[in-house]
């Protein structure tokens, strides 16, 4: 990264700020959506890097523990203005979601029932769809340099929606793609296509009775330096760290999962949620604080690294591998999304206007096709 002066850092900062604030407050629809919306504004928009770039980001991104979206922001921080705009980046992201889980944490706790917000969810919804294919297009322009690559795109698309693992499905192509290229090149230049792909995810569950503040801060801490692919596995941790302790039911704990998806930005603002409901706000922010700090320390820590793993083949072979599986997620997400939304008029009517927007007319940007879904949604459902 360029040396920056003192006035260019501050505008680079501001801008930074600006952007992510903005994300924080129109990124509904999961991590899918959300770096859709980051490839658009960041990309197409601003160029503050080229595509290849933020695909190694992106790669990076998801073979690290963490919320792949917010990390993302991280990166893209780091990349715009340094290691501040890293922190801006993250904080602005996820600050919107965390005030607005927080007022939904205490309506809950004050009222004992969450504000009626489906309709809204159920126009937003169908409506990134457009917004995710849109990114899958245009990332993989980029990411599917060859045949290999491009079967192997395929193979890991269909090997998630099979049921595989995110996190074992982009290793699995990390390695074989670095194991085959290399191969390849020392040896047979016009190889024949062959791609392996290895599997088998692993989980955890720990175990300690009491609640004090720093208990909190402990649990939330360790589920978000372990928690791999998204926010949409959270549930499964905070059930054995949470339930299994009997410092909240499973039903409060769905409400909370419900509160987090509510929300703009990472879904992982229910560690606020959950953090008011057991110790109020000093709950709320400890748990806050817990869960997205090793998020800021992976990427300080990963970002230096990417540009040098392009120097080395082997690496080189394995973050192109990445990639591609990275897409291929996408597109499994989008798949998988697709047939859980598509189920009435209301949605197909709401995803229709939305691809039209998006590749017809080609003005439409995602932050007004986010907001015109939920309107859409509220209309439609509630005729």
């Amino acid at each position: 990264m360029p040396v920056m002066n003192t006035p260019e850092k501050k505008k680079r900062l501001k801008e930074v700020a600006l952007v992510f604030f903005k994300l924080g407050c129109f990124a509904f629809g999961g991590p899918a959506a959300h770096i859709a919306m980051m490839e658009q504004e960041i990309i197409r928009k601003r160029k503050w890097m080229s595509s290849e770039h933020f695909l190694d980001l992106m790669g990076a991104t998801n073979i690290i523990p963490g919320p792949n979206s917010t990390e993302m922001t991280m990166h893209c921080g780091y990349e715009r203005a340094g290691k501040a705009g890293l922190v801006v980046a993250g904080v602005c992201f996820i600050f919107p979601a965390v005030i607005i889980t927080g007022l939904l944490a205490w309506f809950y706790t004050t009222y004992g029932d969450l504000p009626e917000v489906v309709p809204f969810l159920n126009g937003i919804k169908p409506a990134v769809l457009a917004i995710i294919a849109q990114a899958i297009l245009k990332l993989g322009k980029k990411a599917l340099k060859t045949v290999e690559l491009t079967i192997m795109g395929i193979l890991i698309a269909v090997l998630v929606l099979a049921g595989v693992h995110e996190i074992t499905a982009l290793l699995g192509a990390g390695i074989a793609g670095a194991l085959y290229f290399t191969f390849k090149k020392k040896y047979f230049q016009k190889a024949s296509v062959w791609t392996p792909v290895v599997w088998l995810p692993a989980l955890l569950k720990t175990g300690v009775s009491g609640l004090t503040t720093s208990k909190l801060f402990f649990v939330f801490l360790k589920t978000g330096a372990v928690l791999y692919g998204s926010g949409y596995v959270l549930f499964a941790y905070l059930d054995a760290e949470l339930v299994g302790r009997g410092w909240l039911t499973r039903s409060q704990l769905l409400d909370a999962i419900a509160a987090g998806q509510f929300t703009p930005g990472p879904v992982l603002s229910t560690a606020t949620f959950i953090g008011y409901q057991l110790q109020g706000i000093s709950g709320a922010f400890v748990a806050t604080a817990g869960i997205f700090l090793p998020s800021f320390l992976f990427v300080l820590i990963i970002f230096p690294l990417i540009p040098k793993l392009r120097q080395y083949a082997v690496t080189g072979y394995f973050m192109d591998s990445v990639n591609v599986a990275a897409v291929a997620v996408m597109v499994a997400v989008l798949i998988n999304l697709g047939m859980e939304t598509m189920r009435d008029w209301q949605s197909v009517l709401i995803a229709g206007l939305s691809f039209l927007s998006v590749f017809i007319l080609k003005k439409a940007n995602p932050m007004w096709i986010v907001l015109g879904g939920s309107l859409l949604g509220y209309v439609l459902y509630r005729l």
